[in-house]
């Protein structure tokens, strides 16, 4: 995702600097080309030669370093970089860069670079909520620069709060969003569905499925990742937030269908991932539900939940894209056929759950695609790399508002159908 992007990675003096070790070594597994500038309080906490160990790459400390090759070297460093993240950012550096104070290497390299520019705050929980950093945070929005929140807990110097920087893995997450892919999507507003659904039987029991939502998370992440404005509506799973993504809670059949058809109106996109209960206890029972004093079995009477996909197909606006997904066990394509009908869906992604590589909590899938005129059988993929919008491969019919010109209408193969390769 990061192969041939260049990551200036700023490193200013905070005991933080031990977690931008692991995040130059991510970024490098991913394919980036690492060049590390630090401040020379940065390296009281961490050695340069950590980082060039790490990232292959000579570590800039110091302006006036003779042992460069001849060429301005802050200059140098900023055109070759795609993204720059400061990690840790420290209230110092901040307030320079906020004002475009270039008093030493890092902050003259990062006020010469035009690229998307992260930081990623680390100190005291008083000094983040001084006003006078909060305004430094608020002018470098309005430059353009992406504030990624400082975590809260204990910090080093026995405080607990707001002030912890992010974990290098979320960090990642935000150097891909910024540069891993082009921005083809901007504009576009996507709505994703993920997860199971729990219905309640008592205040102990619920009736659920297997489903993990890691299919309508790769989703939801690809679609941010090109720029759309992406909301993902998740049943309860164990999977990390996509960064970037607006996210919704959910945990019954009726709170996912609220929460997508007071949504629905305003996406270009929808996306139907989310494994639904199709039927619910008719009612919940106040207290827990004991065993009787006899063997006899239990009959437990169920109602229907809502159709999501009924209502959004009635409720469809012009130029909306709707697509679900089915997961069989035997018919799969004469199954999902009958459902793109039934439910006037303009994709349908299909699944067997007996295939290998395609049930339930696996990090591959196996799928095929059907459109009312065509058909597409995928390979095996990974879930990690195979989200992506929509670089279709086949099913060219139809189209999805342009976000430039809502009465125009962008290719559907181009904007929507999953790229799984």
């Amino acid at each position: 995702m990061l192969k041939g992007k260049t990551v200036l990675l700023c490193v200013t003096g905070g005991i933080a600097c031990y977690k931008s070790a692991s995040l130059a070594s991510a970024l490098v597994k991913q394919g980036a080309n690492v060049q590390v500038l630090m401040t020379r309080n940065a390296t009281e906490f961490i050695g340069p030669h950590t980082f060039e160990s790490l990232t292959g790459n000579r570590v800039s400390v110091d302006t006036f370093d003779r042992n460069y090759q001849f060429q301005v070297e802050h200059i140098a460093l900023a055109d070759q970089a795609d993204v720059v993240l400061v990690a840790p950012a420290t209230a110092n550096v901040l307030a320079k860069l906020a004002h475009g104070l270039a008093d030493d290497m890092l902050t003259t390299t990062v006020l010469a670079c035009d690229c998307p520019k992260l930081a990623a705050p680390a100190m005291n929980t008083r000094m983040y909520e001084n006003p006078v950093t909060q305004d430094n945070l608020d002018l470098l929005r309005k430059y353009g620069w992406q504030i990624i929140e400082p975590a809260s807990g204990r910090l080093a110097c026995g405080a607990v709060g707001k002030g912890k920087m992010t974990e290098p893995e979320e960090l990642l997450a935000y150097v891909e969003y910024a540069v891993g892919h082009e921005k083809d999507m901007t504009g576009l507003r996507v709505l994703v569905t993920a997860g199971p659904t729990q219905e309640a039987l008592d205040p102990v029991r619920y009736l659920t499925n297997h489903s993990t939502g890691k299919m309508g998370y790769a989703i939801a992440k690809a679609a941010a990742s090109r720029g759309a404005s992406v909301t993902l509506v998740t049943g309860p799973t164990s999977l990390s937030r996509p960064v970037c993504v607006e996210t919704v809670d959910i945990l019954s059949a009726q709170d996912m269908f609220e929460a997508v058809t007071s949504r629905a109106p305003e996406q270009d996109i929808i996306i139907k991932a989310a494994a639904v209960a199709d039927y619910r206890p008719a009612a919940q029972a106040e207290d827990k539900i004991k065993k009787s004093g006899t063997d006899a079995d239990l009959s437990l009477p169920l109602a229907r939940t809502q159709d999501i996909l009924a209502w959004l197909r009635e409720h469809k606006r012009p130029g909306q894209f709707l697509c679900g997904f089915s997961m069989e066990t035997r018919d799969m394509v004469e199954n999902s056929r009958k459902k793109l009908e039934k439910k006037r869906l303009d994709l349908i992604a299909a699944n067997n759950l007996k295939e290998p590589g395609a049930g339930f909590g696996v990090a591959t899938n196996l799928l095929t695609l059907i459109s009312p005129d065509d058909m597409v059988e995928l390979p095996l993929f990974s879930m990690a790399s195979a989200a992506h919008p929509l670089r279709a491969r086949t099913l060219a019919r139809g189209g999805v508002p342009h976000p430039k010109n809502r009465g125009s209408y962008m290719c559907r193969s181009r904007v929507f159908v999953i790229q799984f390769s």
